[in-house]
């Protein structure tokens, strides 16, 4: 993450607090890496059937605001963007938390697969462009309730 994550940052503890320093809560993620850390509120998706629906028919998304979509063990995924009316950009994580793979700028009603990888475990869809303005980079870590924490790479509590 870049300078612009950073500054991203500084505004939301100003804001009402850094989330480095906030709890765990089941409506927000947190993801920093070695310099800065950002809160995203966020809906959490943990069913096959809420999975399936996703971010469809939505006509916008909050700046800091996603969908965490949690599976109960880490496999092959892929999305598309079948009735998603709005771009997004896809951030797909480890079961440790660690982001290994970024789609940016999914583009709406687009059926074309869009895989994220053999061994994720979690996914997060944010508003297109953001991964862009915030410098957001691989090898980031998450931060949620959903993570284990015997094998989270930043479990809650930290």
């Amino acid at each position: 993450m870049s300078s612009r994550l950073a500054a991203a940052a500084l505004l939301l503890a100003l804001a009402g607090g850094a989330a480095a320093a906030q709890e765990c809560a089941p409506g927000a993620l947190d993801l920093r890496d070695a310099d800065s850390t950002l809160r995203f509120q966020i809906e959490v998706v943990d069913s096959e059937e809420d999975r399936a629906r996703g971010l469809m028919f939505r006509e916008s998304l909050p700046r800091f605001g996603g969908m965490l979509f949690v599976y109960p063990e880490p496999g092959p995924v892929a999305f598309w963007m079948r009735n998603t009316l709005i771009p997004l950009d896809m951030l797909f994580f480890d079961a440790s938390g660690r982001l290994t793979r970024i789609h940016e700028n999914a583009v709406p009603l687009d059926e074309t697969p869009i895989p994220g990888g053999s061994d994720i475990q979690y996914v997060l869809e944010v508003s297109g462009g953001t991964v862009a303005q915030l410098g957001i980079d691989l090898g980031a870590e998450l931060r949620h309730p959903a993570l284990d924490p015997e094998t989270a790479a930043w479990p809650c509590g930290d």
